[in-house]
This record gives C-alpha cells, sequence and structure tokens, in this order.
C-alpha cells in the first residue's frame, strides 16, 4: 500500500457516500426531534449532542463537553477539541443540532419530517440541509483524513449550538466568555445555499438583517366611508406614501443612507458574470427590480434591500365600508458590511420627518435583534487559500462570494474572536428549508465530502502552507 495521500483520503470518502454509511448516519440524526422551536421537546437538543454527536467524536479522538447556554430557554452548546502541535494552525468549525419545527402532516405525499426519506437524488427529512446534513459532511471529512493520513496535521476544534433557529440566543455570551476554549487561526463552516445547485460555492461572510415597524394610528376606531370618506385622513393611503418614499417601484432604495456608498472592486469582480438560480422549484429573478445598474448577483450579495413582509390596515379577514384607524407595515432591511446598521432607523425619521409623514412612529420589530454583517474580502490571504483547495479537488472554477445574501451568526466569530471565516454550503436555494418537503441533494451531498476531506487534508499537509496567524 503506498503512502497516505489527498487521493487517497477522496476516494475514502467516497466509499463512505457509496456504502450508505452517510445516508445511515443523517438518517438516524434527522430521527431526533431536536427544534428549538419546541420547548416540549428541549431534552432532544441534548440527546442531540450527548448521544449523537458525543459518540461519533470519541471514536475519532476528539475531547468534548457540553456547557448551558448563558441565556434563558437558549439549548446547550458542544465544543469538542482535538490538540496535535502548538506551531500548528488551529481551525474552527462551525454548525447547529437544532431544527425547525417538523410540521408534520403539511409534507408530501404524507412524508415523515423525522424520517430520511430517499426519493432519486433528493433526500427528503427535517434537518437534512439545515444543518445536519452538512454539518454531518464536515464531521465526517475530518474522520475520513484520521483514517487515511492517523492524524489532522492541524489543530481542530469544533462548536455545536442548538438554538440557531431561534436567534442563537447565548452564542455571542458563550463565545465571549470562552474565547480561550474557542481561539483559532479561522472559521470553516458550512451553512446556507450554493448560488446554483451544479455550482460549488464559497462564501465569507453575511449580510445582515434588520426588522423593524412602521405605524400609523390616528383615531380611536373606524369610521364609515360614506359619511366621513374625502373628510378624514385614511392611515393605509398614508403609510404607503410613506413606503413609497423609502422605496421606489422596483424596489430601489430611494434613501442613500439605507445603501452602500460603492462596491468594493474585488467584490464586483467574483460576481462579474454569476447567474443566480435557485434550480427548478426557484422564482424567476426578476431583470428590473432593485437598484438600476447592478445584476442581479450584485444586487444580493453586494447591495441592500428594503423589504416589506406584511402590511395590514383595518380587517383583511372581514372587510367593512369604514375608514380604518391605524396602519402598519412590517418591514426588513438586509444590509452589507458598508454601512453602521445604527444609523438606518434615525436616517428613516430624518427621511420621514423631512417629507411630512411625522406621524408614521419607526421601532425596531419588538422581539428581534439586528443580525450584523461580515464580509471578508475575496482577496484576504485565507480566501485565496481555501479557493485553491476546492478548486483543486473540484477541477475546476468554484463560485466565490464575498457574503451570503441572507444572515448567519457569523458576526460572532468574525467580530468576538476576530477570525477569518469562509462557508462552503452543501445545500441550494430551493431546498425548502424551514417549510414541509426539506431535502438536500444527493450530488451535493457526494461532491460536499469530497471537497471538504480535500479541504482537511491540505490544511495539515506540509506542501501545502497555510497563510501566517493573525
Amino acid at each position: 500500500m503506498g503512502a497516505p495521500s489527498r487521493a487517497t483520503a477522496i476516494a475514502e470518502i467516497e466509499r463512505y457516500f457509496d456504502d450508505g454509511t452517510y445516508r445511515d448516519e443523517l438518517a438516524r440524526r434527522v430521527a431526533i426531534r431536536s427544534t428549538a422551536q419546541e420547548p416540549d421537546l428541549r431534552d432532544q437538543l441534548d440527546a442531540y449532542l450527548v448521544d449523537e454527536i458525543g459518540p461519533a467524536l470519541d471514536a475519532i479522538g476528539y475531547d468534548w463537553s457540553v456547557h448551558p447556554n448563558p441565556s434563558p430557554g437558549g439549548g446547550p452548546f458542544l465544543v469538542a477539541r482535538r490538540h496535535e502541535d502548538d506551531a500548528a494552525p488551529t481551525v474552527l468549525t462551525y454548525g447547529h443540532g437544532d431544527v425547525v419545527r417538523g410540521l408534520e402532516g403539511r409534507w408530501s405525499d404524507d412524508r415523515d419530517p423525522w424520517t430520511l426519506t430517499i426519493e432519486g437524488e433528493r433526500w427528503y427529512g427535517r434537518g437534512t440541509a439545515d444543518n445536519k446534513g452538512q454539518h454531518t459532511i464536515n464531521l465526517a471529512a475530518l474522520a475520513a483524513v484520521l483514517r487515511v493520513r492517523g492524524r489532522l496535521g492541524f489543530n481542530s476544534t469544533i462548536l455545536l449550538e442548538t438554538s440557531e433557529e431561534i436567534g442563537s440566543p447565548g452564542l455571542e455570551a458563550f463565545v465571549a466568555a470562552n474565547r480561550e476554549l474557542l481561539a483559532a487561526d479561522v472559521l470553516i463552516g458550512s451553512d446556507g445555499p450554493r448560488l446554483r445547485p451544479e455550482s460549488p460555492t464559497m462564501f465569507m461572510g453575511t449580510r445582515g438583517a434588520l426588522n423593524f415597524v412602521l405605524s400609523l394610528d390616528l383615531r380611536d376606531g373606524g369610521h364609515h366611508s360614506g359619511n366621513w370618506g374625502g373628510l378624514i385622513a385614511n392611515p393605509g393611503i398614508r403609510l404607503a406614501n410613506a413606503l413609497a418614499s423609502l422605496v421606489g417601484p422596483s424596489g430601489e432604495i430611494l434613501v442613500p443612507e439605507l445603501r452602500p456608498e460603492a462596491i468594493p472592486d474585488s467584490v464586483r469582480d467574483v460576481l462579474a458574470g454569476l447567474e443566480v438560480d435557485g434550480g427548478s422549484d426557484g422564482p424567476e429573478v426578476d431583470p428590473d427590480w432593485g437598484q438600476p445598474g447592478l445584476s442581479p448577483a450584485e444586487r444580493v450579495f453586494a447591495w441592500n434591500a428594503f423589504e416589506v413582509l406584511a402590511f395590514e390596515t383595518g380587517n383583511p379577514a372581514k372587510v367593512v365600508n369604514a375608514i380604518p384607524p391605524r396602519a402598519t407595515a412590517w418591514c426588513q432591511l438586509r444590509f452589507t458590511v458598508d454601512r453602521d446598521p445604527e444609523t438606518f432607523l434615525p436616517a428613516i425619521r430624518r427621511h420621514l420627518d423631512g417629507h411630512g409623514f411625522d406621524d408614521v412612529a419607526v421601532e425596531q420589530q419588538p422581539g428581534t435583534t439586528t443580525m450584523a454583517a461580515t464580509r471578508l474580502l475575496p482577496d484576504h490571504p485565507w480566501a485565496v487559500w481555501a479557493r485553491s483547495s476546492l478548486e483543486t479537488t473540484i477541477d475546476g472554477p468554484l463560485t466565490v462570494l464575498p457574503n451570503l445574501g441572507g444572515s448567519l451568526p457569523n458576526d460572532v466569530f468574525a467580530d468576538v474572536l476576530g477570525l477569518p471565516t469562509i462557508w462552503v454550503p452543501h445545500s441550494y436555494a430551493s431546498c425548502s428549508q424551514h417549510a414541509p418537503d426539506e431535502h438536500v441533494l444527493a450530488p451535493i451531498m457526494r461532491e460536499g465530502l469530497r471537497m471538504m476531506t480535500g479541504v482537511f487534508w491540505d490544511l495539515g499537509d506540509d506542501s501545502v502552507p497555510t497563510p501566517p496567524a493573525g
């Protein structure tokens, strides 16, 4: 038998997928009803970490422990470490073991959300895409490198949380209190979708999210539209016009303080020519929606978006001939790192006041927190290194995104721990995560296993030097 090699490790992970071992592991993990959204299933969060993930880590020589969440209502954290050499780089890997509600009875063809169901290339089950299938790939890739080389060649720390689907309460506080335990040179994790199902993708951050409410309360009750129409202000009309002053008819943001001033050249370069495609089940991109002059990829990965999520005035369920007393719009800004989110609501307030809408109230949506934006520029040494490793494995070009269009708690790693962050997603945009019929595609999972095995092999290969610490 020849010396251990990268090719041997990738062949090993291919066998792991092809012989059904990955399928069996994922099926076992999907069966654990570890939803953070159901307090009655709180014990399943512990079971996922202690009974399922812990033994898998024991088998590959990790020391692990489970820690309570400092936030009331938050689920526990698992931290696992394998330390091999003080002089070697340390890689932090993140995932989450919690899932959204199963939504039993709403899946097509009577599928059970807690049973892995395979139909052609689609593997259905709650958590297959978000995030059990993805972190199972990364754990399996680490194990494959250890089986072939006998060591990683780097130090590895794994953090699994169990509250991501309820906003990751306690994650920032836990990480801040355990900086030494979680100290690393780089974060390499997997979550979110590829740009297109057939395009292996790497992203280095996320857009942020701010949910806020615009409301107008003019009087105590409704008044007959025949008697009072044309005499008293209609809050629905006023609020609609207030919104129209903020965002144009094609979705373009009209307030300069709510959008980036410019797109960095390195970001524009990697986005050039990229096509946004969610697959056969995804919606078609509207070519003329959003900021004029930008490509679809630039609009979703390098620009801000103003969305109206819900609008209510009167009683839509039982309409009556009365001018309603109030109107409310629930809105959201998705934003890049180019603007400070603390400035958004004050800017909206100034704009509305200046346009005669001083009666419209502006507040952050109660019960929500602002998710910060993060971005690692594509020319950062760790981004360049990871891209080279991944392209070696796929033997072709990689889709590189400066940040995901959606949001993840990446700021905890980028800002609190100060790490460069690399994300390699193993899902796609039409996977139905958070909905009935969540699924993953077998070709993406197999390719993801190969890609991550190559990355973890290269991290411990002296002939593939990693960027210097710091």
